[in-house]
């Protein structure tokens, strides 16, 4: 009787302790996470001087991550799958939940082999994607083009771009306007400069954009009705953009990055590939130039590089690098927090759970299972000999 009371003790520890690990780890442990993280107030808003003077509804809270990366059948083990992927929604849906979010923008990078997948395996990526990131109609998605989506820049074609402009039903260059604030999207995969037909077709619609922004502010500043050359031009809000795209404009390294979630240190001082891991010097000083001079956005936010970092281009135009949203890429994946009003705006950083801290509850409770296993068969074999011993005492 004594040795049965002890397997059912021991099988209801093991039970409790495996599903404590596994809750905490797959569930709880997202929540004191973002429980940390709160909206950024404006009273010290930079991008304007302080306060905007408007009422508080005119503040956009917008979530923003990059580099997600859904696996793709060709190079996606099944369980690194599984495990990052469940990772990614565990982390958004709390978020949601928690935060309430607006709007969300995703920068690119969204699918890690959309550049040669097959129909068939594209479509099965996207379905994986609409479960992860579901969302209410409370809260917007707003998704922008990355390198892995359609290809680097000489792999990109007109079929990959519009099957992914499909997919998420717009154009990959456009402005979202929302409570009066521009969210500028670019295609950066595309700001090459160098005359290809989607890169034409991309300047074109930024000098159309433009021209429609520019016409809105003037007509702001002067007061009086459009001019023959803004006839038929979009009405925007006269607010400066804030710009969105996946390649960052150039800089030579990460060396100048700090905080935790900054490359590693031995990697800040690699130089960058330009073309491949941000937009080329020429193309920055040509394109992106005439980008900023344009459109004079008061904040630039890009991804890519699954490091974050702050660069600040022509000492006006202050550029954040996002991390990757993915365990994959990094053990301490973040996403910005945004609070956009038509004049200013606050940025925070919300870090998710490291990925050691997982490993390392896990590992805990294995080790714990074992000693605990170790004294059970101790136990059990103690009870062995008293009951031979009694069975010769009677004997």
């Amino acid at each position: 009787m004594l040795r049965f009371s002890v397997k059912w003790v021991s099988a209801v520890v093991l039970v409790f302790l495996v599903g404590a690990a596994f809750i905490f780890c797959e569930y709880l442990i997202y929540y004191p996470a973002i429980l940390k993280c709160a909206w950024p107030k404006l009273s010290h808003a930079r991008g304007g001087e302080g306060s905007d003077g408007r009422p508080t509804d005119s503040t956009v809270h917008a979530m923003v991550l990059s580099d997600t990366h859904l696996l793709g059948a060709v190079g996606g083990h099944w369980f690194d799958k599984l495990r990052r992927e469940w990772q990614m929604e565990r982390a958004f849906q709390t978020a949601l939940w928690l935060l309430r979010p607006e709007i969300v923008f995703i920068l690119g990078d969204i699918f890690d082999e959309g550049k040669w997948s097959s129909q068939k395996n594209w479509e099965d990526d996207v379905r994986r994607f609409h479960r992860m990131f579901r969302h209410t109609t409370d809260t917007e998605l707003v998704v922008l083009v990355g390198n892995h989506d359609i290809g680097f820049h000489y792999e990109m074609d007109w079929f990959k771009l519009q099957r992914f402009e499909k997919v998420f039903n717009a154009s990959s260059t456009r402005i979202v306007t929302k409570k009066g604030v521009n969210f500028l999207l670019v295609n950066s995969v595309a700001l090459h400069g160098d005359g290809c037909p989607i890169c034409q077709s991309v300047e074109k619609e930024l000098i159309k954009l433009s021209r429609e922004l520019n016409c809105s502010l003037q007509n702001s500043q002067t007061g009086s009705e459009k001019t023959e050359s803004c006839d038929g031009a979009h009405p925007y809000p006269p607010t400066a953009p804030v710009m969105l795209q996946h390649y960052p404009l150039y800089r030579e390294s990460d060396a100048g990055c700090r905080g935790e979630d900054a490359a590693l240190p031995e990697e800040r001082h690699l130089l960058f590939r330009e073309k491949y891991d941000v937009l080329s010097k020429d193309a920055s000083q040509r394109v992106g130039g005439w980008l900023l001079q344009w459109f004079k956005p008061r904040l630039i936010l890009s991804g890519h590089t699954h490091s974050g970092c702050e660069v600040l281009h022509d000492n006006k135009y202050p550029e954040i690098s996002v991390p990757s949203f993915s365990w994959r890429n990094r053990n301490n994946p973040s996403f910005i927090l945004a609070s956009v009003s038509p004049r200013s705006y606050t940025l925070s950083k919300c870090f998710l759970p490291q990925e050691s801290t997982v490993i390392s509850v896990y590992s805990s409770a294995g080790a714990f299972l074992l000693l605990l296993f170790l004294a059970h068969c101790l136990v059990m074999k103690g009870l062995c000999s008293l009951c031979l011993l009694g069975k010769h005492k009677s004997m």
